[in-house]
């Protein structure tokens, strides 16, 4: 039997000391499934009065030899790739979760979905952290010219909130055409806002705009003009 393997690593938080200990897993095994690493927190840190006395968060990562993922490791990947999967492990690790990325390349689309224990923080209210993870991603490879859009995924979050504000959508437009008045929705992500509006775009009789200011922005279905 495979000896587990085991380090312990040191950062201002303990997220940073999560992710500092991946990084020295992934140098004993670049294949390493980030899912299965299971974390010690040996000292929370502390920030002593006018920053004296600082003493930082340690952990102790642990991980079984055996585990390793069955997604190419980061040296078979395009630069993009590696570049989407550093910023999901490195926010993962910040929100104090370990998750495996499995990453396709399909052209000028890159899809990375994530898979591991409490993906619920990953994902975050309404999919705020995900959308947020995935815009940090998209604007980042957009500022180095890579000319790749990127889908951040996780759980199968993105097909089922996709059929739910669909049906939503559906539901409002029923409303509007049955009233004849306006029906504002709750506040959504910009990417949420987005599939409201295409999924309405074709449908004679009403038409979306967008209302509010961020993060209180929504979606208003009107009957047409």
């Amino acid at each position: 039997m495979s000896e587990d393997l085991r380090v312990e690593a040191e950062g201002e938080t303990v997220g940073e000391a999560k992710w500092a200990a991946l990084r020295e897993l992934e140098k004993l095994d670049p294949a390493i499934d980030k899912s299965s690493v299971r974390f010690q927190v040996v000292a929370e840190g502390e920030r002593g009065i006018l920053g004296v006395g600082y003493s930082p968060a340690r952990v102790v990562a642990t991980v079984s030899a055996d585990s390793v993922s069955a997604s190419p490791s980061a040296h078979d990947e395009s630069e993009p790739a590696a570049l989407v999967r550093e910023v999901i492990a490195r926010t993962a690790a910040a929100i104090g979760i370990s998750c495996r990325v499995e990453i396709v390349e399909d052209g000028d689309t890159l899809v990375a979905t994530c898979a591991g224990r409490d993906l619920g923080l990953l994902i975050g209210r309404h999919g705020q952290t995900i959308d947020a993870i995935q815009y940090l991603c998209n604007a980042i490879l957009a500022r180095d010219g890579a000319g790749v859009s990127v889908v951040v995924d996780a759980a199968g979050y993105r097909a089922r909130r996709e059929s739910t504000l669909t049906a939503l959508a559906a539901g409002a437009a029923e409303q509007a055409e049955r009233t004849g008045e306006r029906v504002e929705l709750e506040p959504m992500t910009a990417v949420e806002r987005k599939i409201v509006h295409l999924s309405l775009q074709g449908r004679d009789g009403v038409e979306t705009t967008s209302e509010g200011t961020e993060p209180n922005r929504f979606v208003v279905v009107l009957p047409a003009s």
